[in-house]
């Protein structure tokens, strides 16, 4: 059986309830031994979606209600002057490109509040040079935040165990990519990925993803140079230019800043 036909009985099943969709999949993996390892793969995690953590079903709906009840009584209703003042504009100081990962919110980590932040997130935290076509999603983010709301630090941040990047690590040589949008995405920081293999070959594959996250950081800062209106802010020295590194498995943090060329970072 192929990948597809699977994924086709999957979407008949999500049509109908719960309990019917989880029995089938269940059904499906024990009768159907020729699956592809990625096929059964897939089907155990949409069971374990559908059952939820506790074996119970999810119940997405209630999990947005609740999280807003909760942000409404802790927060909203409790900073009556600082949401009053977000309800006539926002002026953050910072600009952030943080990674789409779950598990590095950057808000989180960095204890920003509400209308201090202006946050960007994509795979590995990638900004890609100026190009008003083919990046042009990123480019408005950076022209608003920059010549509109005139921030004053642009922070790019990345993390520990990054999918994005070992992504990047993997593709081959010759250039040729396997999934339709993420291999072509990461490609932004190959010059990162060839300085790093040029630059530590002696160390292992887990070690050099490690040292690529901060290299792609560094592309990254570079990249922003391209863009005209960054550049002159830069150089008039009206904003700074940073560089983080977050390392959820040690708990730590690593923040270093750009001007032109890179400073010694500095742990925290």
């Amino acid at each position: 059986m192929t990948l597809f036909s699977t994924s086709r009985e999957v979407t008949k099943m999500a049509e109908d309830s719960y309990e019917d969709a989880i029995a089938g999949l269940k059904k499906l993996l024990s009768e159907k031994n020729e699956l592809e390892d990625t096929a059964a793969a897939k089907i155990r995690q949409l069971t374990a979606e559908l059952e939820g953590a506790d074996g119970k079903k999810s119940d997405p709906d209630e999990k947005i209600r609740s999280g807003f009840a909760h942000f409404k009584a802790e927060k909203y209703e409790k900073n009556p002057e600082l949401f009053g003042q977000l309800a006539k504009g926002q002026s953050p100081k910072f600009l952030v490109f943080a990674c789409s990962d779950s598990r590095v919110c950057p808000s989180h980590i960095l204890n920003f509040q509400p209308g201090e932040a202006f946050v960007v997130r994509n795979i590995a935290n990638m900004v890609p040079p100026y190009d008003q076509t083919k990046y042009s999603g990123v480019g408005a983010a950076v022209e608003y935040a920059v010549v509109h709301l005139k921030v004053e630090n642009i922070l790019v941040i990345g993390h520990s165990c990054c999918g994005g990047i070992k992504g990047l690590m993997s593709i081959p040589d010759d250039g040729s990519t396997k999934s339709d949008f993420i291999e072509e995405w990461v490609k932004i920081c190959l010059t990162a990925k060839a300085k790093v293999k040029a630059e530590f070959c002696d160390l292992d594959h887990s070690e050099q993803c490690t040292k690529l996250e901060k290299e792609a950081v560094n592309v990254s800062l570079g990249n922003l140079l391209t863009y005209p209106f960054v550049r002159e802010a830069v150089v008039k020295k009206n904003i700074a230019l940073k560089g983080g590194h977050y390392d959820f498995e040690n708990g730590s943090f690593e923040l270093w800043n750009i001007d032109f060329k890179l400073t010694p970072s500095v742990a925290l």
